[in-house]
């Protein structure tokens, strides 16, 4: 309970609050206006310029959330379709790709006077020492052991036995087992390319040490082996050495790519030439 002096300060206080309110009421500032009513309108537009301003801010807020979400969204839209396009892209290269390798084959199908078969490399064979590559053409087809397979950039090897339905195994040229009757084209000096594990992976053999070979020369097939037809690149010679015995120890880097080999044809018939023995002792 409050006391009579507690009770009688809290009275005094309220009289003096009322007299300052009247007397606002009657007082008027210079502009005509009474005190109070300006005390109270400024009090009441400070509290509604803080809540405009709250509001404002949170509508503020709440737009550029939204905005943000959207363009969240946008961003993700044009990712997906960068995307997209990207694979387009990639999908109308390979096609172009595919497409410029066809026309090549198809201009050396038109250029040779062999009876050919197109094929496609459908997989490969790492078998060590005879590395190699499967066609989807076989027996059903025509395709024949020791048949040979070449590419427009040059020979890639011959088919080995035994044959499927419609597969063919093909052992590439540079491996260790295979062999091709050879010449620099520019000298005609004849000898034997053959697979090695090496690099280069070609060497050429039985070349006399008095026949004219330079770096950069290109080497192709002699036709004398009975499996590859005559004048078809085989590769580059990259070093040539006199030999200690009669013949030059010459390396050659091969001018197809194998491990890009997609298309090839097969050589229907063999060439005409005999097969030479040094050559044949080099097949499989």
């Amino acid at each position: 309970m409050l006391d009579i002096r507690q009770r009688t300060g809290y009275l005094f206080l309220a009289v003096m609050v009322g007299h300052v309110i009247l007397i606002s009421a009657q007082v008027q500032t210079r502009g005509g206006a009474r005190v109070l009513e300006s005390v109270t309108f400024s009090l009441f537009a400070g509290v509604q310029r803080g809540t405009s301003a709250l509001v404002d801010g949170w509508q503020g807020f709440w737009s550029g959330y939204v905005a943000l979400r959207g363009l969240h969204a946008e961003n993700e839209a044009l990712k997906q379709r960068v995307s997209e396009l990207e694979v387009r892209v990639q999908q109308e290269r390979a096609v172009a790709q595919r497409s410029q390798k066809l026309q090549q084959l198809l201009d050396l199908k038109s250029q040779t006077t062999l009876p050919t078969l197109a094929a496609d490399v459908i997989a490969g064979d790492a078998t060590p020492g005879i590395p190699s590559v499967w066609i989807d053409k076989g027996d059903r087809e025509g395709v024949r052991p020791d048949m040979a397979v070449i590419a427009p950039a040059g020979i890639i090897g011959r088919v080995l036995g035994p044959l499927a339905p419609h597969a063919a195994r093909v052992q590439l040229i540079i491996g260790q087992n295979a062999g091709a009757g050879a010449m620099i084209e520019r000298s005609r000096a004849g000898g034997v390319v053959i697979g090695t594990a090496g690099d280069p992976p070609l060497l050429m053999e039985y070349v006399s040490n008095l026949s004219d070979v330079q770096i950069g020369d290109v080497v192709v097939t002699a036709g004398n082996d009975g499996i590859y037809p005559k004048g078809f690149p085989i590769g580059r010679v990259e070093s040539a050495e006199k030999g200690a015995g009669l013949y030059k120890t010459i390396k050659v880097r091969p001018v197809v790519d194998f491990s890009n080999v997609e298309e090839v044809l097969v050589v229907l018939s063999p060439p005409p030439e005999l097969p030479s023995p040094t050559a044949g002792n080099r097949r499989r």
